[in-house]
């Protein structure tokens, strides 16, 4: 038996919260691509300290995490789901883009919601040749400028902070900014309105 198998099976046998986060730790610590399932596996134990772990661990290994981590998203299981969601938008992988704009806008819990908006401001576009790299930046900023209209003010916040990441890009400058305008005159919500003018501020508007 591997050294990582021993550390997946301590994960699998934990008899406590406790020595979950340990096992956890330790398997994560290992930084074994062959740990990637059972990390992911943590993600619906409830166990939020282990997840949080996990969710490191995974963010960690980077890269060759993500084809796994779209293929195990939880659909019923929306805490493990948002773990999922959080993973991948700090890998920030353009192959998790249709994930991230799904979750971003039709994602029934506001935790998914607001990972996957952020994410999308932090892909690395770089990893796609122009012609698609166009296409993904086109989606993912219709998709922010949608939700930043959403009925719920932590929603319109995440997509503040996704649209203030694509407006780096020059191209995308221009709605965004106009966008912005907009949240400012008619959004009740102060903190909303705080996050808006941080983001002018970075921006030097």
């Amino acid at each position: 038996m591997t050294d990582t198998q021993q550390l997946i099976d301590a994960v699998t046998k934990a008899d406590s919260p406790a020595s979950m986060v340990t096992a956890v730790q330790k398997l994560a610590a290992a930084k074994d691509t062959a740990a990637i399932l059972t990390l992911i596996a943590v993600f619906g134990y409830n166990n939020p300290t282990a997840a949080v772990v996990a969710v490191a661990g995974l963010i960690e290994l980077g890269e060759v995490a993500v084809p796994h981590l779209l293929a195990q998203i939880d659909d019923y299981n929306y805490g493990a789901r948002a773990y999922s969601v959080r993973t991948l938008a700090a890998i920030a992988d353009p192959l998790a883009l249709d994930l991230l704009l799904t979750a971003a806008a039709i994602d029934f819990a506001p935790s998914v919601r607001r990972a996957a908006a952020k994410g999308l401001g932090f892909l690395h576009w770089h990893k796609l040749d122009v012609s698609e790299r166009l296409e993904a930046q086109k989606k993912a900023i219709e998709t922010l400028l949608s939700i930043s209209q959403d009925s719920d003010w932590s929603i319109r916040y995440a997509a503040t902070v996704g649209l203030q990441e694509l407006a780096k890009i020059p191209d995308l400058q221009g709605p965004i900014q106009a966008r912005f305008k907009e949240m400012l005159a008619n959004d009740a919500d102060k903190a909303v309105a705080a996050r808006v003018q941080l983001a002018q501020i970075d921006g030097c508007w």
